[in-house]
């Protein structure tokens, strides 16, 4: 049936979506909701908001930092460049078809190290956590058969730990605070893995969104596996002292930075994960459960004063996040692949 997964909702979010006036969120409206035609993609480029982020950009293809770089061996401009190119690629849908779009990814691999991960954003320790989101977002771009591409998949492959889930190798150790802040801080050799230790939801919930997005990737064993582990992880809080708390699965940003329930719930989704899986079930109904009168969704569920800062970030983040959110449904109740590349 038509519009199956709007018939779960209690409110319909696609006119509260429409009144907010964005014209990025109403193209996706119309081509990932309601599936009407949209202009080309190339429309949503020339838009002012895309252009302003555009307009900032270094001629070697980075971002600069705007706060003090206290340390050297911290690649702030990577960290600039992946925060600005997740814009670029998730609201407007660039492409190594534009000209800037190719030098942020150019830069962003000019940052990958001979094994295979991108480095700097931790000094000189890995960041598979980071790795997997960078790279899912030149995946989307349009580097899936790039042979840089295939390295990093092979380095994260090659990280996990004995239990198939991914964490950051640094923290799986019982450094002191002032042991890890010094070894993210300066340009000393990698601390590798202690790959006994259990996977971090937090950390395979950002890696997986590289394997969700690649057509040779995305239904491998080794995503299959990491998909089983991140859901049977949903409201529970993460095996690490970094974001543990459970509160941060109900704490949405979109873009997407950190893990969370619809960023995981997305992975999941494009993966094939079904509908009446017990744990996409049981999140699912948290999501219709939880969805405002308005018809939208809130930036934050956890407690209260968390709520209340977070969701002052962005006015324009609440309809992010019901479009993301929408998407999903749509997508596990009505399974279709988005794709903007036929769009007319």
């Amino acid at each position: 049936m038509a519009d199956k997964w709007l018939a779960q909702l209690k409110f319909d979010p696609i006119m509260s979506l429409r009144k907010a006036g964005i014209p990025a969120l109403e193209y996706y409206i119309r081509h990932d909701l309601l599936d009407q035609p949209v202009p080309p993609v190339q429309f949503l480029w020339e838009l002012p908001e895309a252009c302003k982020i555009l307009k900032k950009q270094l001629s070697d293809g980075s971002w600069p930092w705007s706060g003090k770089e206290k340390h050297p061996a911290i690649n702030h401009h990577l960290i600039e460049t992946w925060r600005n190119f997740r814009f670029l690629v998730e609201q407007y849908s660039f492409t190594r078809q534009h000209p800037q779009a190719e030098r942020a990814a150019e830069y962003i691999y000019s940052c990958q190290s001979g094994e295979g991960d991108f480095r700097g954003i931790l000094a000189n320790q890995y960041a598979t956590y980071y790795t997997g989101a960078i790279l899912s977002l030149l995946v989307r771009a349009g580097y899936g058969n790039d042979p840089r591409t295939e390295r990093c998949y092979q380095w994260l492959l090659d990280m996990r730990q004995n239990d198939l889930g991914w964490s950051i190798p640094i923290i799986t150790h019982k450094f002191d605070r002032e042991t890890q802040y010094r070894l993210t801080s300066e340009m000393g050799e990698p601390v590798q893995p202690d790959r006994s230790k259990p996977f971090s939801h937090n950390a395979t919930g950002m890696i997986l969104r590289a394997f969700a997005v690649h057509d040779s990737y995305c239904d491998s064993e080794a995503t299959l596996v990491a998909a089983r582990l991140l859901k049977s992880r949903f409201f529970q809080p993460d095996a690490y002292t970094s974001y543990q708390d459970a509160s941060y699965w109900v704490r949405f940003e979109f873009p997407f930075w950190w893990n969370d329930l619809v960023s995981a719930l997305d992975s999941l989704a494009r993966i094939g994960i079904p509908a009446d899986d017990p744990d996409i079930r049981n999140a699912l109904d948290w999501l219709v459960e939880h969805q405002e009168h308005t018809g939208l969704w809130k930036v934050s569920y956890a407690r209260p004063e968390q709520a209340i800062r977070e969701a002052a970030k962005s006015t324009a983040m609440q309809f992010w996040i019901t479009l993301a959110i929408c998407r999903i449904l749509k997508n596990f109740l009505e399974p279709i692949q988005i794709s903007l590349e036929n769009s007319v």
